[in-house]
Formats: C-alpha cells, structure tokens, sequence
C-alpha cells in the first residue's frame, strides 16, 4: 500500500512557513498532492500558501507544541475527511551549547517543539488514518544529530533522537496498517536558522565563529534537495532519508568503525570548545 503517487493525496505538512517545509509543501504541491499546512509563523505560512495556490485544502498558523492547537486544528481537518494520507512533521527549532552554558529553556524548547510537537500531530493524525485502512506515510523530520552525536549539540540531539527512536518503534508498528515511516536526517541546509541559531556561551561575531559559519553555508543544500528526497523517500518507502552523502557516510562509519569515530568525534568536540567564551 506503499504510496507511489501524491495526486489527490492529504498531505499535512508543518513548519510550511519557511525551509525544507516550504519547499516541501511546494513540492508536493507540483505532484497534485492536496495540502493542509501550519506553521506558527503566520507572514511565512500565507506567503507559502499563496505560492501554493489552489492545492491548499486548508492552513492555519499555530504553535505544533499546543497539543490543545493542534487537536483543534485535526478535529477541524476531520469533520471534512475521515483521515489524511500522509502526514509530515517538519517544524522543528535549534539551539546549540555545552552543558555548563545550555539554560533549562534551551531544553525545554527543543523538546517541546522538536519532540512533543510531533508526538502531539502523531497522537492526532494517525489512530485516523489507521482506522481508515487505506494506509499512507508518515515524514519525520529529525537530523544528523539525531544519528550521530556532534559537538554542543545535547539538548537538540535529546529531541532529534527521542524522535528517532519514536520512528523506528512506529515503522515497524504501522506496517502491518499498510503505513510507511520516513526518517529524514538531513545535514546542513541553507535555511533561516544558520543565522538566527542560538549558540550558548560562544559569541556569533567572533571570526573563528564566522569562519565555521560560512564553512557551513559552503557544504549546507538547499530546501528543494532536501524536499525531493523526502518525496522520493515516499514513493520508495524508505525508511531514512538522507539529503548528502556526506551524513550517509558519517552514519556508516559511526557503526562500522566505533573507536576511531569517537576518538575523532573528541577531537572535534575539543577545537568546538576553544571558541568558548572565557568567564568574565
């Protein structure tokens, strides 16, 4: 029952406001796919609306980690159909720092939006479309680090794992209803985060910050190649989905070579925490 075409399909899509889930969303909008959209940014998710055009079924601005919003957003979406066909959780923030410098609001958030806002469209969105019976796909976005573990990256990796780990129980549970799971992890990815990203306890005009910045930009994809890999990920039931080579490899070796991979991994941490700031 594996989903080979997106014409006529309900797609829900977060974080369509800006990124991979407006690239997404216009994507799938190309494919004929019917789209339901949210994003908490009410500017970005109307610009992507407009973009989007007659394909929009239905979209509302609200926060993914009020699971008040977004049972009333599901119990809107239900009163007109009895489930959707693919469901994708793309919404997500970031924030980065060592333990000594990670404030608890740093944990929080990530949690709360990366982690529980998922949950919260999955405990909506799904029991739906099993009942239903006709099958379908859910799109999990996590992220490298939630496969390997990067310098400074603890609070957002203890999201992007917990989402993980939640996808892989949920592929082999929703395979029996004819439902596919897709993990996408991508690397890095030239949306509005490489610049509004918090980094605790390191200053962002540092140069050697800067530097490390645009090395970033330098190797990060754009939105669209990552949105067509989350469709190609679709159509072929893939359960990881990767936007670069790179992650794919990081990945392999993480499993295949343990002790040079950590040692390496320590290393890295090591040059990270040299761009500190020192305590006043």
């Amino acid at each position: 029952m594996a989903i080979k075409d997106l014409r006529g399909k309900r797609t829900f899509i977060t974080g369509a406001g800006s990124g991979i889930g407006r690239a997404t969303a216009l994507a799938a909008a190309r494919a004929g796919a019917e789209l339901y959209l949210t994003d908490i940014n009410e500017v970005g998710l109307k610009e992507t609306v407009a973009a989007a055009g007659s394909a929009v079924v239905k979209s509302a601005a609200f926060d993914v980690s009020d699971y008040d919003a977004v049972t009333a957003f599901a119990t809107e979406v239900h009163e007109s159909v009895d489930s959707l066909d693919i469901v994708m959780n793309v919404a997500g923030i970031s924030a980065w720092g060592t333990v000594e410098n990670l404030e608890h609001r740093h944990w929080k958030s990530m949690i709360d939006v990366n982690l529980m806002g998922p949950i919260h469209v999955i405990e909506n969105f799904l029991p739906p479309m099993v009942k239903a019976g006709r099958g379908g796909h859910l799109v999990n976005v996590s992220s490298a680090a939630g496969l390997i573990p990067l310098p400074w990256h603890a609070a957002y990796s203890a999201s992007k794992y917990g989402l993980r780990g939640a996808s892989e129980v949920l592929r082999y549970d929703l395979k029996r209803h004819g439902i596919g799971v897709s993990l996408v992890v991508p690397g890095g990815v030239k949306t509005g985060l490489v610049n509004t990203l918090e980094i605790a306890g390191v200053d962002r005009d540092d140069p050697r910050v800067q530097k490390l910045q645009h090395r970033f930009e330098q190797r990060a994809v754009e939105p669209e190649t990552v949105a067509d890999a989350i469709l190609v990920g679709i159509r072929k039931n893939r359960y990881l989905v990767y936007s670069s080579n790179d992650i794919r490899f990081a990945y392999w070796w993480a499993r295949k070579f343990a002790p040079p991979y950590e040692f390496v991994l320590q290393k890295a941490n090591d040059q990270f925490s040299k761009l500190l700031k020192k305590p006043s």
